[in-house]
């Protein structure tokens, strides 16, 4: 695979030489006890960076939301067992001192994986009190995560497991709309998607408003617009965009847990960065599925929410002392999605983390 390139906040690293390793240590069609869900550890991590940046909700500070996020994962991270190198994350070593690509996390013991972390999806978001900002985590076996180079956005369509063969970059987005409207019973009026509300979308905003279809904007996180748009219950079908890639690794890994599919094509911003990629040796025309984009066959995905999204309820502070987190944790070999409220008291938080979290 290409070596990994800049990607503006986030970065992936080079890509690996060793094989794709199993996380599973017993094999379960022998009868043996199965191994740990790692996904239930994990939901520790993204708690805590979540507690950390909802100090910051509404205050206006999105870099201080972030860090407080990141210094907060990072700290957690080390006490989970595992052998891991950190793929998609903060940045180069030189720029980001945690969390950077190519760092090693977890205890050094089996299993080996690949590491892909938002902190904090939707630093806006949380500086601005708005809804729907995420702690965000995945893991899969080593060498399994697709390495975008030096393409920080592609273009991206996600559906729910119904829909997944109706996808297609390359149709008109009527005919797509027509399509889920169909299978639905309904008319196009019937659909709605959800869409980063950029300027590079109008035009394609046009069209889907054209073929009668509904649009709920969203001004960040299009990891949660994935999951939105995978998930029963939400009022969300259909997920389309230019967004960035390490954001599509990380939505890729939850839709793998979660059922349904995400394809994805490279999108370079100018000359350059296309020159780039050719030069690296992607193809700019191929359709990546989730499966491309995580290679893994046991990857594990965990989020919680920071602010109050359609996804999550997000981090709230009781008039008794308590901090309540909600999470939604998965697991693609099991196929099982866990839901988990938790309850924090504030004091002891803040004896035992310095008043990080409090």
């Amino acid at each position: 695979m290409p070596g990994g390139e800049r990607t503006g906040r986030r970065f992936v690293s080079r890509g690996y030489s060793l094989p794709a390793m199993s996380v599973i240590s017993h094999d379960v069609r022998s009868g043996n006890k199965p191994d740990r869900n790692l996904a239930l550890e994990l939901v520790r991590v993204t708690e805590s960076a979540a507690l950390a940046a909802s100090r910051w909700v509404g205050k206006g500070d999105k870099e201080a939301a972030d860090q407080a996020a990141v210094d907060a994962m990072r700290l957690l991270l080390d006490t989970v067992p595992m052998d891991g190198v950190v793929v998609i994350g903060e940045g180069e070593k030189d720029e980001a001192p945690m969390l950077y690509n190519g760092e090693n996390i977890g205890d050094g013991s089996p299993p080996v994986v690949d590491i892909a972390v938002d902190p904090l999806e939707g630093t806006t978001l949380t500086a601005r009190g708005f809804g729907g900002a995420l702690a965000v985590i995945a893991l899969a076996e080593r060498g399994t995560m697709f390495d975008p180079g030096p393409c920080v956005y592609m273009e991206k369509m996600a559906a729910a497991p119904q829909y997944a063969d109706l996808l297609d970059l390359d149709a008109p987005i009527g005919e797509v709309i027509a399509g889920i409207a169909e299978r639905k019973g309904g008319d196009p009026e019937d659909v709605t998607l959800t869409v980063l509300e950029r300027p590079r979308h109008e035009e394609k905003a046009a069209e889907i408003l054209e073929a009668g279809a509904c649009i709920r904007f969203i001004t960040d996180g299009d990891v949660q617009g994935a999951l939105l748009a995978v998930s029963e219950g939400t009022g969300i079908d259909l997920l389309w965009g230019i967004g960035g890639t390490p954001e599509g690794v990380l939505a890729a890994a939850a839709i793998k847990c979660l059922g349904g599919e995400q394809i994805a094509r490279l999108w370079p911003r100018n000359d350059e960065e296309r020159q780039a990629a050719i030069d690296a040796g992607y193809d700019l025309d191929r359709i990546l599925t989730s499966s491309d984009l995580v290679s893994g066959e046991d990857v594990f995905f965990a989020a919680t929410g920071v602010t109050d999204g359609g996804l999550l309820d997000g981090v709230r502070r009781s008039r008794r002392g308590f901090l309540t987190t909600e999470s939604l944790i998965t697991r693609s070999r099991s196929g099982t999605v866990r839901t988990i409220g938790a309850r924090h008291d504030r004091a002891k938080l803040k004896e035992v983390t310095g008043g990080r979290y409090g």
